[in-house]
């Protein structure tokens, strides 16, 4: 390490202490790699446990001119919150904001300022007594993903209603043009006039009514109903990189320093209903989802749906996640995450030890454990290819059951009518067969040549929506699993490669193919590493980042100061 190594490492020490500082190589590792893609690098690791802190490491870090990472839970699927190789010009620093975890209900929970690593998870626990939702349910909230990195990487949006996490109302730090690190406050609230001021008034709670301004800035996307319903346009409904969902600290993708998001939360509904349906032939839901969207009164809770090689996958790969689930309930979930990845990095540190053993481990004993589905699903599994749960509330639950007995009266398919049971099931399935395609691949290493994991948005006019590639592509492919949110025309194809095959040549002609097709990637988790940002995107980050200090490669972009 050499000398100026050593005195950020000392500033950032004054104020952490030595607890909250991590150096050492072995540490780091939890933070300095992805979930699933991207590892590098860091000076160090800092762990900030107030919003005064975070300031005060910042403007460390811009003194001495380094790049900084922004990281929360560190479940991300695309590399967007670590280092992605060791070719950057400038040292490291990650700051993980998990301490930072303060939600503040105002207007009677109406809306949140949810602080830098507060949780789905935390958030949905303290809405429970007031009778409202937050933006996003299971899924990213069973992890333990951050509030504030759903709305930065525009992510989410399988409920049908809700469209992706967006707010215009934040509280953030940016470098500008001259280098200097400033804080906007676009929260609508009056915190006061220095940064320290507004971040301690914040972080105590010192504002009531009167310190609220009145705006007109959003906190959520209250176009996305509309815009779904549009079944003939030929763009698709959600995307990463959709222009309309860029402002500020929404699409962000870790250009900025966020300090608070403000959002809105959404009154949970009376009565919930399951349906569960089957088919043989694509064009039977292509039929289902533009009546749907084009003639209910009510949409859709959500509508997520599963191909029957990934129901048979999730069953077998995803048993031990589900009987978790089912079990214990999400609550336990990011302890069981956080205690896989400690396992695997002792595994990894340990050469007698297998790769990978906490999925060795796992595998194994959801093996010794009985059928864990219901045996209707089961039969629907033997009868159909094709498999769509779609969740249905309030006046929408009699208004699907009389469309539903009308429409499989006289076209190919049938549904039924879950009971609590089969619903809790049904859609506990779905959301773990996003684990199948990684078990799999981890335990099969030796025999794959690689994986793809492909997040597309396709037109919402598209009547082909199940994939049907050229033979010289499909060929390459030992394995396509394929899940999706139908309504908004979002599918994840996962693809195991054969051995001996280029995976960047074959991404990128599978990303040819998809442009063919006029859909956009990633639809939901943010291009991260692993995509390329299109030119209006990278416009975007430049905007907000002229210096290029704040996760500098995004997108596959410049790891140089400056853009260089």
């Amino acid at each position: 390490m050499n000398n100026i190594s050593s005195k950020i490492i000392n500033d950032l020490r004054e104020i952490t202490g030595d607890n909250y500082l991590i150096t050492r190589e072995w540490n780091k590792k939890a933070y300095s790699k992805g979930w699933r893609y991207g590892k590098g690098e860091a000076l160090a690791v800092v762990l900030p446990s107030y919003l005064i802190q975070l300031w005060e490491i910042l403007e460390i870090c811009v003194s001495h001119d380094v790049i900084v990472i922004m990281q929360a839970a560190n479940t991300g699927l695309t590399g967007g919150s670590t280092p992605n190789g060791n070719d950057y010009d400038r040292p490291i620093i990650i700051i993980n904001t998990t301490r930072i975890n303060n939600i503040h209900l105002i207007n009677n929970g109406v809306q949140v300022i949810a602080f830098a690593g507060s949780t789905l998870f935390d958030l949905e626990k303290k809405l429970v007594p007031l009778n409202r939702d937050p933006h996003s349910v299971i899924g990213s909230t069973s992890i333990g993903a951050s509030i504030v990195g759903g709305v930065c990487n525009n992510s989410g949006g399988s409920l049908v209603k809700r469209g992706p996490a967006y707010t215009e109302m934040a509280l953030y730090a940016r470098i500008n043009k001259e280098g200097e690190l400033e804080l906007i406050n676009d929260l609508g609230l009056n915190l006061g006039s220095t940064a320290k001021e507004i971040l301690n008034n914040l972080q105590l709670k010192k504002y009531n009514s009167e310190n609220f301004i009145k705006s007109n800035k959003k906190a959520s996307d209250d176009m996305y109903e509309d815009i779904v319903r549009d079944i003939n346009s030929n763009t698709p409904s959600r995307f990463n990189s959709d222009p309309r969902l860029l402002n500020g600290v929404s699409g962000s993708a870790g250009k900025v320093v966020v300090f608070a998001v403000r959002l809105d939360t959404y009154k949970k509904p009376k009565f919930n209903k399951v349906f569960y349906l089957g088919t043989n032939s694509p064009d039977t839901f292509w039929k289902i989802r533009r009546e749907i969207l084009s003639k209910f009164k009510s949409l859709p809770t959500s509508g997520d749906y599963l191909h029957r090689d990934c129901y048979d996958a999730a069953k077998k790969y995803s048993k031990d996640t589900f009987i978790i689930l089912d079990k214990l309930g999400t609550k336990f979930l990011p302890t069981l995450f956080k205690l896989k990845r400690s396992v695997d990095r002792i595994s990894n540190k340990l050469f007698f030890l297998p790769e990978n053993l906490s999925d060795i481990i796992m595998q194994f004993l959801s093996k010794l454990w009985i059928n864990h589905l219901p045996t209707k699903m089961e039969t629907f599994r033997n009868l159909y290819e094709h498999h769509w749960i779609v969740e249905m509330s309030d006046e929408g639950i009699s208004e699907a059951r009389s469309y539903f007995d009308d429409f499989f009266n006289c076209n190919e398919g049938a549904y039924f009518e879950c009971n609590s049971d089969q619903a809790k099931k049904a859609i506990l399935h779905r959301f773990t067969a996003a684990s199948a395609f990684g078990r799999y691949s981890i335990l099969h290493k030796s025999k794959i040549g690689g994986t793809l994991s492909m997040d597309v948005a396709f037109p919402r006019n598209e009547k082909n929506w199940f994939e049907n590639l050229p033979t010289e592509i499909s060929n390459k492919f030992i394995m396509k699993l394929y899940y999706g949110h139908l309504f908004c025309n979002v599918m994840h194809q996962n693809y195991v490669v054969k051995k001996g095959v280029d995976i960047d040549k074959l991404k990128s002609e599978l990303l040819q193919h998809y442009d063919s097709r006029g859909a956009e990637y990633p639809a939901e988790h943010n291009v991260g590493h692993e995509y390329s940002a299109k030119s209006s995107l990278l416009d975007f980050y430049k905007g907000l980042d002229p210096t290029n200090s704040f996760n500098p490669g995004i997108g596959q972009s410049s790891k140089k100061k400056n853009w260089k």
